[in-house]
C-alpha cells in the first residue's frame, strides 16, 4: 500500500491535534476544532487552508495564448496581465476533464492551478496537445505550495503583516508580492463564497508564511480550516467539486458552467460536441435542493418525483450558515423547475425536499456582486 503524501505543513497541523484523512493520496486535515466552528470562522472572520496538494502547471512560449485558446473552453484573449480566469478542460465529447484557474503573466506566459486528483492527467493532456504549438508545458507541482486565506477579514490580516498589495487587488486579479521575505503570487480568488486570497509560493517557504499569517497582529486571527469545512463552504456557494459534481461524463451545460464556454472563438477541444448539445438541448441539469423533512442528502442518494427516479445527489451536507440540510444533484430537465417538490431517498425512506434557486448562500461574494451590478 502506497503511503499518503504529506504537505510541508503536516507537522504544523499535527501539532494542532488535527484529524486526518487520505484525500486522493494526500494526508490532509479534515478538521481541527470542528467543522461547524471552522465553517463559521470563514463566514464571519477568516480561515487558513493548506492547498499544497493542488497542482501547478506553467505554459510558456510564443504561441502560449493561441494554445490555451485551443485546450481551454473560456476565452483567454479576455485576460490581460495580472488577471485570472476560471476555465474548463474538456475532451472531444465535451466531457469535463478538469476545472482550473488560469493566471496571465504575459502574452507568452501563463500559470495554471489544477485539482490534486487530476494533476498528472491534466499535465499529460496539456503535453499531448502542445505538439503542434510553439510552447513549453512544465509541471511545478512538486516545487510549489499553495495556501488560502478566506473570509471577510482576510485583507486586513494581510495588511497587518505588511502585505499592502492585498488592498490593490480586485476579485480574480493577482500580483507578485512577498510575505516575511518570501516571494509569493498573491491572487484574490477562492472556493468558499467569501472574499479571500490564495498564496502560491515555494514549498520551502510554506511553513514560514503560514506561521506569519497565523501570528498577524490584526485584532481578528485566522484559524486553520480542514477539508470538512472546505466542503460545506463550497456546497453552500454551489461550487462544483471534481469527482463529485463534475467529471468526464458531465458537460459544462449540464453542470451550469456554460458561462465558461466561448463558443464564438476559434476551434477548441470539445467545441463541436458542445455546440451540438446546445442545439439539441440538455436532458439533465445540476440543481440546488433544500430538505423539507429531516435527513441529510448524501452523494448517490436518489432524487424522485413521487416514485419515479429523476436524478441523483452529487454533494450534500448540513449547512452551518443556513442551519438547513442541502444538496446538489442532477435531475432531468423537465423536473428542474425552481419551487418543485421532490423526494430524496435517504436510508430507504423518501424524504420531502424542494428545488431552490442557486446558490444556497447569498452573502459574501454573491452579495458583493449584486451591489456592483446596482
Amino acid at each position: 500500500m502506497t503511503e499518503a503524501i504529506k504537505t510541508p505543513l503536516y507537522k504544523i497541523y499535527q501539532e494542532s491535534s488535527a484529524k486526518f484523512v487520505d484525500f486522493h493520496g494526500w494526508l490532509m486535515p479534515v478538521q481541527y476544532t470542528g467543522i461547524i466552528e471552522e465553517h463559521l470562522a470563514v463566514r464571519n472572520t477568516a480561515g487558513l487552508f493548506d492547498l499544497c496538494h493542488m497542482g501547478e502547471i506553467e505554459v510558456a512560449g510564443k504561441q502560449a495564448t493561441e494554445y490555451l485558446q485551443y485546450v481551454l473552453t473560456n476565452d483567454a484573449l479576455k485576460l490581460t496581465n495580472g488577471k485570472a480566469q476560471y476555465s474548463l478542460i474538456c475532451n472531444n465529447s465535451g466531457g469535463i476533464i478538469d476545472d482550473i484557474i488560469i493566471y496571465r503573466f504575459s502574452e507568452h506566459k501563463y500559470f495554471i492551478v489544477v485539482n490534486a486528483s487530476n494533476c498528472e492527467k491534466d499535465y499529460n493532456w496539456f503535453q499531448t496537445n502542445a505538439k503542434s504549438f510553439d510552447v513549453t508545458v512544465k509541471n511545478f507541482s512538486k516545487e510549489m505550495g499553495l495556501i488560502a486565506l478566506q473570509g471577510p477579514e482576510s485583507e486586513n490580516i494581510l495588511l497587518a503583516i505588511g502585505c499592502s498589495d492585498a488592498a490593490q487587488l480586485r476579485y480574480f486579479e493577482f500580483t507578485e508580492s512577498s510575505i516575511a521575505g518570501c516571494k509569493i503570487m498573491l491572487a484574490r480568488v477562492g472556493y468558499t463564497g467569501e472574499d479571500g486570497f490564495e498564496l502560491c509560493c515555494s514549498l520551502s517557504d510554506c511553513e514560514k508564511i503560514w506561521k506569519t499569517l497565523i501570528a498577524s497582529p490584526h485584532s481578528v486571527k485566522a484559524v486553520p480550516i480542514g477539508l470538512g469545512a472546505r466542503d460545506t463552504l463550497r456546497i453552500e456557494a454551489k461550487y462544483s467539486l471534481y469527482g463529485n459534481d463534475i467529471d468526464e461524463s458531465t458537460t459544462p451545460m449540464e453542470a451550469g458552467l456554460d458561462w465558461t464556454l466561448a463558443l464564438n472563438k476559434a476551434d477548441f477541444i470539445g467545441k463541436h460536441s458542445l455546440i451540438k448539445q446546445k442545439q439539441n438541448g440538455i436532458s439533465r441539469i445540476l440543481v440546488c435542493i433544500e430538505m423539507q423533512e429531516p435527513g441529510i442528502p448524501r452523494q448517490h442518494c436518489l432524487i424522485k418525483n413521487n416514485d419515479k427516479v429523476i436524478g441523483e445527489i452529487t454533494s450534500g451536507t448540513h449547512s452551518p450558515t443556513l442551519k438547513k440540510n442541502i444538496g446538489i444533484g442532477y435531475v432531468s430537465r423537465d423536473n428542474a423547475k425552481i419551487g418543485q417538490n421532490v423526494f430524496i431517498e435517504i436510508r430507504g425512506k423518501n424524504r420531502l425536499a424542494q428545488i431552490i434557486g442557486s446558490p444556497f448562500y447569498k452573502g459574501g461574494l454573491y452579495k458583493k456582486r449584486l451591489q456592483i451590478k446596482k
